[in-house]
């Protein structure tokens, strides 16, 4: 049973037929078009404008990323303007710009301790100061000094190796190394830790009372491991109350594709806390790498954020040379708002089906006084239909109503539908008693033709059977005294021959033995002409042979006849059982189905001699079944209820004697002899023998059986 038949009492394909619950779907199908219309356009504008919304905030939150970016950079040079016209920094200076070359380094030193002091209060990783040599030889300050003029100060992003940030400071070298790990979605990393630092630097050029620059104040924020920026970021973008409940809002800045400076819970634990692991280490999707570090684009879409769907908006950070070595990125978690979504949709779906089952359960009532009558029309129809003389009577509408006429007019047509059935069935009632009589007559008539039939069948195919033996008794009497005459004088002269030869006759010993063996067979072969025509005066003696030697002698007898064909005989001899036969006799019949056989091959075919122990379904040994299979032109089906009638034949040579005498010397031991036949494929002949031969002193009918497009003829 189906759920929509346990909830409604009916099955779909009943609700269809009726006519109440389709004009109750017709009445509800707007209201429920519209409801499920307005679930559409709402999960439209919740995946269009609010998707859209959701990427303009956090493009948003990017751009507020980058300018608290700049704003750091801003602050530095703020932070060296001020440290330059302290108090302390101009007396420091005074005292630095006055020295000789020999106290200038012991100055330096002071001059360096009252900047690590001031780097300190400033949140600077490192601040020093250096002169226009020292500036110099800096590769990195040398791509700065262009910049500084009318002595402003100049910040930049620059990234340096380990190398650079030791000679700043070891210590500074030590906090910028980062381990890396590998990071689904994200490019297996080429090195096990990142040593290189990001560093946001900014240079003051100090100038003398001349207006000439003569020292520089080198200055420099380490973002390698650095919360307090992103930290700043995320409380200034994600504040309480921006993002739904369990969404998370994080800010990373990136070295190349490596997380060097993030607020990104390593793990789930994390997230609500305020301590936590941070991701630092861990790489970028390798899609949102090739867009924003390859192609040097922004991305503003959800993005794989570690283990989880954010998001995100990524934008590179280009050095002072113009290279892109980072990225900074912000996002939230997207899985709150997917949940407040799918939420959204239940509610409203719920609303959904309870308006439409207030709807229909108001349009039930509405249509109630309708769907009365047609139900009442139905039940007397339903009623009609099993046999029940009824009908539909007062329906306590009015009269100008439609279902009042129909009513009306529906009982008036079973009135008359009665009266036409009586008359019908009376008719009916003489019709059968007529055609009863009308059909026992035919029927007795009937049988009588098919008796008269079949004994004229029978009576003239028994005349045409003794015309046939008759004329073969007269013919072959004439030819056993035309032949007996010329094959003695043949048996003769062989014999002769043999001994005039003397030795020289064993070079043709077997080819006269054959002779001698043919001449023998033609005599067998006018005996077994009048045994087919004469039965009873010829009884050829039987007795056990195996069947493998006779066959192996007929293949020797027959090899001129098949190498003329240019036949190919293969042979499979398997049958190990004796049979009760006359030799001569089974040879002639192979014999001649052999040859038949080679005479319908084409030139290069293939004929196939088989012999094997004859089973029947029990299991039991009952003889030997021998096969003559080849692969020539085939017996049409027409032919094929013919070929064992005596002087039948195809050949213009043949004389139709060959496979008469063959069936009459396999019928009088018992045997069996069928044939299977497909034009244009070849024809079977199997022949079954008894292990004793079984006396069947009459004819025995035959019969033709089709399968498939093979046409299977037996007689037995």
């Amino acid at each position: 049973m189906s759920l929509f038949q346990s909830l409604f009492g009916i099955t779909w394909q009943q609700m269809r037929a009726k006519v109440r619950y389709r004009l109750l779907v017709l009445t509800l199908l707007p209201i429920l078009m519209t409801l499920v219309s307005l679930v559409f356009i709402t999960i439209y504008w919740n995946i269009s404008y609010t998707g859209q919304q959701l990427f303009m905030k956090v493009k948003a939150d990017l751009a507020v990323a980058n300018n608290t970016l700049m704003q750091v950079q801003e602050g530095q040079k703020q932070q060296l303007i001020n440290i330059s016209h302290s108090w302390d920094f101009h007396t420091s200076f005074t005292q630095l710009s006055n020295s000789n070359r020999q106290q200038q380094t012991q100055t330096q030193t002071l001059m360096n301790q009252l900047l690590d002091s001031q780097a300190e209060q400033y949140n600077l990783d490192f601040l020093r100061i250096l002169n226009i040599t020292e500036a110099a030889a800096d590769p990195d300050l040398r791509l700065m000094l262009p910049n500084v003029q009318g002595g402003q100060p100049y910040s930049a992003i620059i990234t340096l190796s380990a190398q650079k940030l030791a000679r700043i400071d070891v210590e500074l070298a030590e906090r910028a190394v980062v381990p890396l790990t590998a990071t689904m979605r994200a490019q297996s990393p080429i090195k096990k830790v990142e040593s290189r630092g990001l560093v946001s630097r900014t240079v003051l050029p100090i100038m003398d009372v001349n207006g000439n620059v003569v020292w520089y104040l080198d200055s420099g924020i380490l973002i390698n491991h650095n919360t307090e920026i992103v930290d700043y970021i995320r409380d200034l973008v994600y504040a309480d109350g921006t993002l739904p409940e369990r969404s998370i809002g994080t800010v990373t800045i990136f070295l190349d594709d490596a997380r060097i400076s993030t607020n990104v819970p390593l793990n789930e634990i994390g997230k609500s806390g305020d301590e936590f692991e941070r991701a630092v280490g861990t790489l970028v999707s390798d899609e949102v790498r090739k867009k924003v570090l390859i192609d040097g684009e922004n991305w503003i879409d959800r993005a794989f954020v570690l283990n989880d769907w954010f998001i995100s908006a990524y934008s590179p950070i280009e050095d002072i040379r113009g290279q892109r070595v980072g990225m900074i990125y912000t996002g939230f978690s997207e899985s709150p708002f997917i949940h407040n979504y799918l939420l959204n949709i239940i509610e409203l779906g719920t609303i959904l089906m309870l308006v439409l089952l207030i709807s229909g359960l108001l349009v039930y009532r509405g249509a109630y006084s309708l769907l009365q009558p047609i139900e009442q029309i139905h039940h007397v129809v339903k009623a009609v239909q099993s046999g029940r003389n009824v009908r539909i009577g007062e329906l306590g509408l009015e009269s100008e109503n439609e279902l009042y006429d129909l009513a009306e007019q529906f009982d008036r047509m079973l009135d008359l539908l009665q009266q036409r059935n009586s008359q019908i069935q009376a008719a009916a009632e003489q019709l059968e008693v007529k055609v009863e009589q009308r059909t026992h007559s035919l029927k007795t008539k009937t049988e009588e033709l098919q008796k008269n039939v079949a004994l004229l069948n029978e009576t003239r195919q028994q005349l045409v059977t003794n015309e046939k033996l008759t004329a073969l008794g007269e013919l072959t009497a004439g030819i056993a005294h035309e032949i007996n005459n010329p094959t003695a004088v043949i048996l003769g002269n062989m014999e002769l021959l043999k001994y005039e030869l003397g030795n020289k006759a064993q070079d043709v010993e077997e080819e006269i033995d054959i002779v001698i063996q043919q001449v023998g067979r033609i005599s067998t072969i006018i005996r077994s002409l009048l045994q087919y025509s004469r039965p009873g005066e010829f009884n050829a003696p039987i007795a056990m042979h195996p069947i493998t030697p006779i066959v192996e002698e007929m293949l020797v007898l027959v090899r001129h006849s098949i190498n003329k064909q240019q036949v190919e005989l293969i042979k499979d001899l398997q049958a190990t059982c004796e049979v009760e036969v006359n030799q001569p006799q089974i040879l002639q019949v192979m014999i001649n189905l052999v040859v038949n056989a080679a005479h319908a091959s084409c030139d290069q075919g293939r004929i196939f001699i088989r012999s094997y122990d004859w089973l029947d379904d029990n299991g039991q040994l009952q003889g030997v079944k021998i096969e003559i299979e080849d692969e020539g032109v085939g017996i049409s089906e027409e032919q094929l209820s013919r070929i064992f009638d005596p002087f039948y034949t195809t050949r213009k040579d043949g004389t139709g004697l060959g496979l008469s005498l063959s069936y009459g010397i396999i019928k009088r031991i018992g045997g069996t002899i069928e044939v299977e036949s497909t034009l244009g494929k070849g024809t079977l002949f199997t022949i079954g023998l008894f292990h004793k031969a079984k006396d069947e002193s009459s004819s025995q009918p035959y019969s033709g059986i089709h399968f498939g497009g093979r046409s299977k003829f037996r007689k037995s």
